[in-house]
């Protein structure tokens, strides 16, 4: 929203939220009735490309999105150091808004003007007479139409929006209050509209020159250089005939400079290039290889997660993964056919996301592969391979932690991660589960005046740490499968095998608690990785559910407390958090990510993975000295 928001800002379908696409089901519908009653037949090569062309400028935008998304992450060509906030994806969320505006536009157009139901496919005098217009006028137009805008008044009340993003990505180029849009449609409309009332209009003339805007706007703001030097070698003239990011960029920093739209050359007319535009642009493009300092190695979950990674749907990946989309029965194909080629053809691991605390810098790179991979006896060599790689990849750069998220340290793939370590024991690079930390979270969430919990039928290490620190404790640990129950009884220490209990019951006894001035309630606390909904619902009313794994529990009962997987909220200083890790919430991270972040900032030397775990209460100071907040008391 701009600063004092003018008339006309929002856009008049905002109250409608998810449902604005309805604002084209009377298009739709007329076109459905034309089908039903005059056949495809008779209509027209205009009428019939409109659909197509709304759908290709919404894959067109998605690509752009991705490809800056990711290489942003990599940092090598990055324009503006800085991070995106959870604000501005959800200020960016509504880019779509001019689509269905222009799809408003050519319907109407189609009813109204009727040279347009008769424009042939190509028309060269067209395209050249729609070339020259840009150029013309509306490169003119524009300019001092977007230096009116840097008026005090204008920019208060509309512009200031749209540079409200200092930090540019391909969408922001779309988000404007609904007036300024208008003005430039109309802006726009000349190069589409003259040929067309001329005679000499054609319909790809149209499309191409739509797709011209998309992939102008997009580049431009994509806080990357990607801009060959030797094209302007090739081509001098193409300095002034076509912007570059970096060019733009400087227009989101220093407001004053670089006002043209996509041809710098009125900027060099009237004296208003930013002096530092070809220095700026050297240096993005010669670019910098930046080593983090701690990488965490995570996974696709399920198909839906393809569009949740940061490179994904940038909407989606603001949320928990579990949050409701309306539209996601729409592109399962795609994400079905993402599936395909990361199996097929996902030979490494890729970056999916950077983050800073400070000065210190993390990367995420993800494996491409999915939970379902990680089950098949099949794939097992192939992705500790993929692991292996990576490890290896990231100790060459002088990376300085690992961590392994989710299945990524599965016992039963890699010993926890210590296959790795006993292959190559000289390893620089520390290797962290981060079961320490997610041990300490778990054991936090348990009541102080705990006096018994029902550990149902885990065999992870974080369970096991957790039930051992418990008995030690104090507290009664019940277990129902004798198998497990053995296993753990030789770790834990001897004074406290006491407090580790066997029972043949499906349904532990319940604890009952006197509480002043109440009635007498009863408080059950199960613990446990997979606990499924036979064993919940067997569980007795007010059971507390606490997963000790990095997977949430499935919730099938409201009579019960379910608390979410051991996680801690970042501090503020962490940068560039703009979406969700999985189904936990924003600027929420769990705990095992959380403690190699801590490994590599207090500058550990052991490798935390197989059966070595760090000290739990050390690495649960240091992580609340560092900032990280428990989430009972965010």
């Amino acid at each position: 929203m701009a600063t004092r928001p003018g008339p006309l800002t929002e856009w008049p379908w905002q109250w409608m939220g998810s449902f604005k696409y309805l604002v084209l089901a009377p298009a739709a519908l007329h076109t459905a009735h034309r089908v039903v009653t005059k056949g495809w037949g008779d209509m027209s090569l205009a009428y019939a490309a409109m659909l197509p062309a709304l759908l290709l400028r919404m894959i067109h935008n998605q690509i752009w999105i991705s490809l800056s998304r990711h290489q942003t992450a990599r940092r090598k060509h990055i324009i503006v150091d800085r991070g995106l906030e959870f604000d501005q994806v959800d200020r960016e969320s509504s880019w779509d808004d001019q689509i269905i505006f222009n799809g408003l536009f050519f319907y109407l157009a189609y009813a109204a003007v009727p040279n347009v139901s008769r424009m042939p496919v190509w028309r060269t005098d067209g395209a050249i007479i729609t070339a020259l217009l840009h150029i013309g006028p509306v490169e003119f137009l524009y300019y001092w139409f977007h230096r009116a805008l840097h008026h005090h008044f204008l920019y208060s009340r509309y512009h200031s929006h749209h540079h409200a993003s200092i930090v540019t990505e391909p969408i922001t180029s779309v988000i404007h209050p609904f007036a300024e849009h208008v003005v430039y449609f109309l802006l726009f409309s000349i190069p589409m509209m003259t040929p067309i009332f001329m005679g000499c209009g054609s319909v790809l003339a149209v499309v191409l020159y739509i797709t011209y805007i998309d992939f102008m706007n997009n580049m431009g703001h994509c806080n990357f250089e990607l801009v060959p030097k030797r094209v302007f070698h090739v081509f001098p003239a193409l300095k002034y005939l076509m912007y570059t990011p970096s060019f733009h960029s400087l227009h989101h920093t220093q407001f004053r400079t670089n006002y043209s739209l996509f041809m710098p050359f009125y900027d060099y007319i009237y004296n208003t290039m930013d002096n530092s535009t070809d220095e700026l642009y050297e240096r993005a493009l010669k670019g910098t290889e930046e080593t983090p300092d701690l990488v965490h190695l995570t996974h696709m979950t399920n198909l839906r997660s393809t569009y949740h990674l940061r490179v994904g749907i940038a909407s989606i990946a603001s949320r928990p993964s579990e949050s409701p989309v309306w539209y996601m029965w729409m592109i399962w194909p795609v994400a079905w056919l993402s599936m395909v080629l990361a199996w097929v053809y996902g030979s490494s691991a890729f970056v999916v996301e950077n983050h800073t605390l400070k000065k210190f810098k993390m990367q995420t790179w993800a494996i491409p592969r999915y939970n379902f991979h990680y089950g098949l006896i099949w794939e097992r060599e192939s992705i500790n391979g993929l692991i292996e790689k990576a490890i290896l990849d990231a100790d060459g750069r002088g990376v300085r932690v690992l961590s392994l998220g989710l299945l990524n340290q599965a016992k039963q793939l890699n010993g926890g991660g210590e296959l790795f370590t006993k292959k190559y024991p000289k390893l620089r690079v520390r290797l962290v589960d981060g079961s320490g930390l997610a041990t300490a979270v778990v054991l936090k969430s348990i009541p102080l005046d705990t006096k018994q919990v029902f550990l149902c039928g885990s065999s992870s290490k974080v369970a096991h740490a957790t039930a051992t620190a418990l008995c030690e404790r104090g507290v009664q640990v019940i277990m129902n499968q004798k198998k497990e129950y053995d296993m753990l009884k030789l770790r834990v220490p001897e004074s406290s095998t006491g407090y580790l209990k066997f029972s043949s019951d499906e349904i532990p006894q319940v604890k009952v608690i006197w509480k002043q001035g109440s009635e007498p309630q009863m408080e059950v606390i199960w613990i446990g990785d997979i606990i499924d909904d036979k064993q919940q619902r067997r569980a007795p009313s007010g059971t507390i559910f606490i997963p000790t794994s990095q997977f949430p529990l499935k919730k099938t009962r409201k009579d019960c407390t379910y608390l979410g997987s051991p996680a801690m909220k970042i501090p503020e200083t962490m940068q560039n958090v703009h979406t969700c890790e999985n189904w936990l919430p924003r600027r929420v991270m769990s705990a095992w990510r959380i403690a190699a972040i801590i490994h590599a900032q207090e500058g550990w030397n052991m490798h935390e993975c197989g059966d070595d775990m760090m000290d739990i209460e050390k690495v649960w100071s240091a992580a609340i000295r560092h900032g990280f907040i428990p989430l009972s008391k965010a």
